[in-house]
């Protein structure tokens, strides 16, 4: 899938700005409870200052279902249907942090949810890089697909499929971001990794056993157990079967 032409960054917040209006979103009201969750996350050290710049621009309420909106911006997960969740903003910040991004990186997402993390590292590689986020519910894919859509997100391209497969055409990647939790880390994600790349995953069956992994690829795999996690879990060819 071909991404869609990039513009510049004026054009990309008119645009943004244009959407807002034009669907008549109550964006005012928001806006202050997303600086609060901001604060709140600044307060316990979740992420650096360049991961909580681009989540204080990122319109959290448009990534929710509607009678949720009014929690949009509290600090855990919330369901967004199909049995599946958006994950907290300080689990979003950690795992963009972990990543470190940069502009013009070209990242992999493996479960696109609701598109709210793919909006995050959309703001972090900025209009010169790109988030090829995939989605094996075809249902939640267009929604993520929409709701981008109307946040004004350009450069990221929603794919229906089975993530644990990565998504070879646009391969390879600077960094991988796993938002399930995996039996191991799946062998085509690390293949697509970039040499020099990192990948952020959970792996584990249970609650109670999963943990967050920071994967780098250079002189071999390296490792790093970083925390305590719970995700729904990665179904697919390498990863969990469907229940």
């Amino acid at each position: 899938m071909t991404p869609p032409s990039h513009g510049g960054g004026h054009a990309f917040e008119s645009h943004r700005a244009h959407l807002y209006q034009k669907l008549q979103m109550p964006v005012a009201e928001f806006e202050e409870e997303r600086r609060n969750m901001v604060r709140l996350l600044r307060s316990y050290g979740a992420a650096s200052e360049r991961v909580l710049r681009a989540m204080e621009k990122v319109p959290r309420h448009l990534f929710v279902p509607e009678h949720l909106q009014d929690k949009a911006y509290a600090d855990y997960p919330l369901p967004i249907g199909e049995g599946q969740t958006i994950s907290a903003p300080h689990m979003v910040a950690k795992m963009c942090d972990l990543l470190d991004l940069k502009k013009g990186e070209k990242v992999l997402e493996v479960g696109a949810g609701s598109g709210y993390h793919a909006a995050v590292i959309a703001e972090l590689v900025g209009e010169t890089g790109h988030v090829f986020t995939i989605e094996r519910i075809r249902t939640l894919a267009e929604t993520a697909r929409h709701n981008l859509e109307r946040a004004g997100y350009k450069n990221v391209t929603v794919i229906v499929g089975d993530g644990t497969l990565g998504y070879p055409p646009a391969a390879p990647y600077d960094k991988v971001c796993v938002t399930c939790a995996a039996p191991d880390v799946p062998p085509p994600l690390l293949e697509q990794l970039k040499t020099g790349g990192k990948m952020v995953i959970p792996i584990g069956k249970y609650a109670y056993e999963q943990q967050l992994y920071l994967v780098e690829k250079k002189n071999g795999v390296l490792v790093h157990r970083k925390c305590s996690v719970v995700f729904v879990p990665l179904i697919g060819e390498y990863g969990f079967p469907e229940a």
